[in-house]
């Protein structure tokens, strides 16, 4: 058994010694994004971005990612999806011509409609709980990275009414709880500290919920309104964290690299979607994550 094991390393060894040519290092040539989950009432859907031709076009897919159907081909960019209570309609931020304004859609992407004028820098539209009204704000990154003033508006859907309900400072990612009692919304204190704020539904008493030294951001309630996801790099990457709807017991959710922004509940409030983007090589990849939230104890 000596001699065969000491002939079989003869073999071997000679084999290794003769590769002298380096191995080569491969890289990625080729990286999708896809971002900004936003899913239908039924929960069988979602509508996102994915950037086609150097275009942000809108995909609607299976919340298992199957089944993707791109619904805008057009030559503007479709940003800040959010499909409507009713399923009938999308809202998203249309991007061309240096204007950004809000604007619906039917979920064929049909029959486009711009809601607020040219002169507005408008972004980041969703829904209130009974869709009649759609709140957004104005555009906080005119001169980056530098943040600028910007203010939070509801857009009637039947009288295309705008009010403006809340100015001064930076508020941006206006979103209003289940009951339509209460809006979430990210404010930032200073230059680099944003946090997550909650108010009454007309702006007032607006009280910060986060209250921590990191970017924290990106409001969503859960289905029942007892607790809101939110994206914070207080663990150096941007990660998704979920908090009690007064603050209290904020918590990891899901221990992601890169950067992972925009979460959104499913209709059951079991799990929590959102993109994670990440520098690959020569590239930025950006895919669409999904993580089961544990339920609330009592």
């Amino acid at each position: 058994m000596l001699v065969v094991a000491t002939l079989a390393m003869g073999v071997v060894a000679p084999s290794a010694r003769a590769q002298r040519r380096p191995v080569g290092i491969a890289y990625e040539l080729t990286y999708s994004q896809n971002y900004d989950p936003s899913l239908s009432p039924d929960g069988a859907r979602m509508v996102y971005i994915s950037v086609i031709d150097g275009r942000e076009q809108l995909v609607i897919a299976s919340v298992d990612g199957t089944h993707a159907t791109q619904i805008t081909r057009d030559s503007i960019d479709h940003e800040d999806p959010a499909w409507s209570p009713d399923g009938r309609r999308i809202a998203f931020t249309y991007v061309a011509h240096g204007e950004e304004r809000i604007a619906v859609m039917n979920v064929d992407g049909t029959g486009v409609e711009l809601l607020t004028p040219a002169t507005m820098r408008t972004i980041h539209p969703s829904w209130t709980p009974d869709g009649t009204r759609l709140l957004f704000c104005t555009d906080d990154d005119l001169r980056p990275p530098a943040k600028n003033a910007s203010d939070l508006y509801s857009l009637d859907m039947r009288t295309k009414t705008l009010t403006r309900f809340m100015t001064g400072g930076v508020n941006t990612f206006p979103v209003m709880s289940p009951d339509g009692k209460r809006i979430a919304f990210r404010r930032m204190l200073g230059e680099m500290n944003s946090e997550v704020f909650v108010a009454n539904a007309d702006g007032s008493d607006a009280r910060n919920l986060t209250n921590h030294p990191a970017f924290d951001g990106w409001p969503s309630w859960s289905p029942d309104g007892t607790r809101i996801a939110f994206a914070s790099n207080r663990n150096a990457a941007y990660q998704i964290w979920v908090m009690n709807a007064d603050g209290s017991a904020p918590r990891l959710v899901a221990n992601t690299e890169g950067r992972a922004t925009s979460p959104q509940w499913s209709r059951d409030g079991k799990k929590i979607y959102f993109p994670n983007c990440v520098h690959v090589d020569f590239g930025l990849s950006c895919q669409i994550y999904a993580v089961s939230v544990e339920p609330v104890t009592p």
